[in-house]
């Protein structure tokens, strides 16, 4: 059985679901990001390499949130 897991439900003892401060920070961070997110929902123009396409600004702003949380997640997992 590797170190990381145990018999009774796969994790080490402690880390499951516990609410730390930091977790709590997090939350807070992405509920403010959404706020932001969606009270931004004029339509503007966006260059993307060579066509320039109009868009709501709430989509922009979340596709980039979105590809940005995709990359963060890609690399902690690499550093694990």
């Amino acid at each position: 059985m590797s170190p990381k897991t145990s018999e009774s439900g796969g994790t080490t003892s402690g880390k499951g679901g516990a609410v730390t401060p930091a977790r709590v920070v997090v939350l807070l961070l992405a509920v403010l990001a959404l706020i932001f997110i969606f009270e931004n929902t004029h339509a503007t123009k966006i260059r993307l390499l060579i066509p320039e396409v109009t868009m709501p600004l709430w989509m922009a702003l979340l596709a980039t949130a979105v590809i940005g949380a995709l990359c963060g997640a890609y690399f902690m997992k690499r550093r694990n």
